[in-house]
């Protein structure tokens, strides 16, 4: 399980580029399945009822370690001129479960295939540069049990080193789910266990996908 990068899961973000005076419509959305993928471009193609062109790309995550899913279309523009580089706006920055419609109205100037190829990947990248990204980290859930008298302690631990953890379940002794990354658990239980002199206990729980959001340089 391998992180990724994705749009955040909020809303559409998008994008317009005017060349020659066709208008490039370019719309941006988290997808994660292939028919979340189809549905957006479906529901971008009845917004856009009247333009000719709805051309698009997405790459899907694979599951249980099977290759992703890659898919781009012209939608009748001249082949490898819409498409191929809107999947290249995507592959270039590392960006999975997603999916780009650029929807084009015809100017009434031919650009040629240099220029629609130009004209298609600028609006896939106007659409990218103003969409909020997360970084997809596999995150371990450990469910850390110990006495009342050992929270002060776990809670300043886990603040100290900048950890995560879900609402804490009061019973008997307090339960702490801590997020982590899976391959820091030894040495986090082996640290929580000689902070509270043995008196805890560790269920390790599933490897979930978390959202981290990705600020960039300069923002």
């Amino acid at each position: 399980m391998k992180p990724y990068r994705t749009p955040a899961d909020n809303g559409i973000f998008g994008g317009e580029l005017v060349e020659k005076k066709s208008r490039f419509i370019a719309a941006v959305k988290h997808t994660d399945t292939e028919s979340e993928a189809a549905a957006f471009l479906a529901s971008e193609k009845k917004k856009y009822y009247d333009a000719k062109h709805h051309c698009s790309a997405w790459v899907i995550v694979g599951e249980n370690g099977a290759p992703d899913i890659v898919h781009s279309s012209d939608d009748g523009e001249p082949s490898g001129t819409a498409g191929r580089p809107i999947l290249d706006c995507i592959t270039g920055r590392g960006l999975k479960n997603i999916c780009v419609v650029v929807t084009r109205y015809f100017g009434g100037t031919l650009l040629g295939t240099g220029g629609l190829v130009r004209a298609y990947s600028g609006a896939a990248v106007e659409a990218l540069s103003g969409t909020e990204i997360v970084e997809m980290k596999p995150m371990l859930t450990i469910d850390v049990t110990f006495s009342y008298a050992g929270e002060p302690k776990v809670r300043r631990y886990l603040s100290d080193h900048g950890l995560n953890f879900k609402e804490p379940v009061y019973g008997a002794d307090v339960t702490f789910p801590v997020l982590l990354e899976p391959e820091s658990a030894d040495g986090f239980e082996e640290e929580l266990t000689n902070l509270l002199n043995g008196d805890v206990l560790f269920e390790r729980g599933s490897v979930e996908f978390l959202g981290i959001p990705v600020i960039e340089e300069g923002t």
